[in-house]
């Protein structure tokens, strides 16, 4: 999986994109072989004026034949943003693979779970036996 960092707005050293990177793929680990790539962008909302939540981490996950998701936290710093945009990520991940896992194929046949395996007919072992249980009511 690849990992790319982007910090426009923010003073971003090559560390911290190094941290942010790692941090974030430590996290999604998991989905390593169902992502293809991670895009992570850093931005720090007011400038250089301080406020409360204002740095910002958008994650956009790009799944293996599947349209890109994006996921975004805001935060009073940096650490805090990525760390809540990586388990805002983990969690659509998971649900995401969630309804995968959820879909079955049809293959069109239905197994016969009342065979055994004598290669007999169930509906014809079904009619003996209703059969049976209609002479023993005195039914026939």
């Amino acid at each position: 999986m690849q990992v790319q960092v982007n910090s426009n707005d923010m003073q971003g050293s090559a560390r911290l994109q190094e941290w942010v990177g790692s941090a974030v793929s430590d996290r999604l680990e998991r989905f390593d072989d169902f992502l293809t790539r991670l895009e992570i962008h850093l931005s720090d909302e007011n400038g250089s004026k301080a406020g409360a939540e204002d740095k910002r981490c958008q994650i956009e996950a790009r799944p293996k034949g599947h349209q890109p998701i994006s996921v975004t936290h805001k935060a009073e710093s940096v650490d805090l943003a990525v760390e809540g945009a990586a388990e805002k990520m983990r969690h659509a991940l998971e649900h995401l693979m969630g309804r995968l896992d959820a879909k079955t194929l049809s293959t069109g046949h239905i197994p016969n779970e009342l065979s055994d395996g004598t290669g007999e007919d169930t509906d014809a072992l079904l009619q003996e036996d209703f059969l049976a249980n209609q002479d023993a009511l005195g039914k026939s």
